[in-house]
């Protein structure tokens, strides 16, 4: 495969923060920490080189850097809070909202329950997935 040798797209620190689900804050606060290079456009305002950020994610994305214990062999991990459970017989439909993202799981009712997911509980959506499909913005 062959790639561009173009720059990756630059980001805005608001664009960035938004990409990996935190706060412009947050993302203001590791660049100046030094942890992710950024330069400033003809405005004055900080960028961050799209191949910068997409090594910062996969860095914060690995296992060891994650609160989770334990291993497992799926990597997709995506930490948030449980917005909605709808319990049935057998089954229950779980919605967590991680950062940007809405996920929505069918589990088993027992699992749930076990689990003590309810509304405003913490949870990680563990994703390990043989077909994705990936579209472009």
């Amino acid at each position: 495969m062959v790639m561009s040798d173009r720059p990756v797209h630059p980001y805005r620190i608001g664009e960035a923060a938004s990409m990996l689900g935190v706060s412009a804050d947050t993302m203001r606060r590791w660049v100046d920490a030094g942890r992710l290079p950024a330069t400033r456009d003809e405005h004055g305002h900080r960028i961050i080189d799209g191949a910068e950020l997409a090594a910062f994610a996969r860095e914060l994305a690995r296992p060891e850097n994650s609160e989770v214990e334990g291993r497992s062999s799926a990597r997709n991990r995506f930490p948030g809070i449980v917005t909605a459970v709808v319990l049935g017989d057998v089954a229950a439909q779980v919605e967590i909202q991680a950062g940007p993202f809405r996920v929505v799981s069918l589990i088993s009712r027992d699992s749930a329950e076990e689990l003590g997911l309810v509304p405003g509980a913490p949870a990680t959506a563990v994703i390990k997935s043989t077909n994705v499909v990936v579209e472009r913005r």
